[in-house]
């Protein structure tokens, strides 16, 4: 399938079923901490990206199979980018009502709230989780790296509205990046901000996966404890945080269905997908198809390392996998600088 994907374990939402909008990344920002990569022409006008015809289609063949269905906890809306660009979103959210009783939820970077229409787009959704990353200007522009035109005050206000008509869960997120919205100041910003809106609880996020830009580093355990400490004080609000237990999972036998080839051909294929969207480690692939282990994972992969399918890129004590696009392959031996240039080139 092109647009769907899963379901996968998501740590806040359980089994995901993803439905991403995009074919390439389209977005109005270019986060640092990105783990797409970065956006090469950041976008803000909505438009029909991909047709709203198969999407619909995809849904539709994914219903049908009532097991299917009922492997997944949650359908999750999403994009290579921000599927709030997407003019047809509100339809597709409406299709997904129609078709499944599932909760829906939307992903989403929170600067198009300030657009009645994608407000109102919007209102089908069970849960929305938007972005707010910095409360200062100076904070979001360092990190979010806004389109030409995109202003924080109407980001935020925005929000405000939203989360005061949207009548189902808001889960709202901040990723912070280590010296570049995490100052005294730049906390008590997003608290007098925050104090604005009506939202469920906070997901406070650090750069966990390999991001846009390398220099872009996670906060401390204890410094982002720190803070979650503070905004539960402040606000009154849950606040979780990115840390999972370790994996002190057994090994577990390979179920003997993954010794066919053929059923390995069509794992191997669904981690493509999964991978193609977001870096993942082997207990994160793991978690979601159950081969056995992260080292039989490492096993199944290696053979798509060396052919130059996947991408294996340490960062954070982790190694992650990743789809290597066709600008990656070509360039992997250049400069990062450089590389970006000319993946840029051919993305667009």
């Amino acid at each position: 399938m092109d647009y769907i994907f899963g379901p996968v374990q998501s740590r806040r939402l359980g089994r995901s079923l993803g439905i991403d909008l995009f074919p390439r990344k389209i977005c109005n920002l270019n986060c640092v901490y990105c783990e797409v990569g970065p956006t090469c022409s950041p976008v803000s006008r909505r438009a029909a990206y991909s047709p709203v015809r198969l999407i619909c289609e995809e849904i539709d063949e994914w219903c049908a199979d009532p097991g299917r269905l009922a492997s997944a906890d949650v359908l999750t809306v999403t994009a290579k980018g921000e599927p709030t660009l997407h003019s047809g979103l509100g339809e597709i959210l409406d299709h997904l009502k129609a078709r499944a009783a599932k909760p829906v939820a939307v992903l989403t970077n929170g600067t198009t709230l300030a657009d009645a229409e994608v407000r109102r787009d919007l209102m089908a959704a069970d849960l929305v989780v938007p972005s707010l990353d910095a409360a200062r200007d100076e904070g979001f522009a360092r990190v979010d790296r806004p389109a030409d035109g995109l202003e924080l005050g109407a980001v935020i206000d925005g929000l405000v509205l939203f989360s005061r008509d949207f009548p189902g869960k808001i889960w709202l997120e901040i990723l912070l990046v280590q010296g570049m919205n995490d100052a005294p100041e730049d906390i008590g910003a997003l608290v007098a901000a925050l104090g604005r809106m009506r939202i469920d609880r906070i997901q406070l996020n650090t750069v966990m996966r390999p991001p846009a830009e390398a220099w872009a580093h996670p906060l401390s355990r204890a410094r982002l404890t720190a803070i979650a400490q503070h905004l539960r004080r402040e606000l009154g609000l849950p606040v979780d945080l990115p840390f999972a237990d370790p994996d002190e999972r057994t090994a577990e036998p390979v179920p003997a269905a993954m010794t066919d080839p053929a059923m390995l051909a069509v794992v191997r294929d669904d981690i493509l997908h999964m991978v193609q969207r977001r870096p993942c480690t082997a207990i994160d692939i793991d978690r979601t198809f159950h081969l056995g282990g992260p080292e039989k994972v490492v096993q199944l992969l290696d053979p798509l390392i060396c052919a130059g399918v996947l991408l294996r890129q340490a960062h954070g004590g982790s190694w992650y996998y990743q789809r290597a696009s066709c600008g990656q392959e070509i360039v992997s031996g250049l400069p990062s600088g450089e590389a970006r240039s000319r993946r840029c080139e051919k993305i667009d």
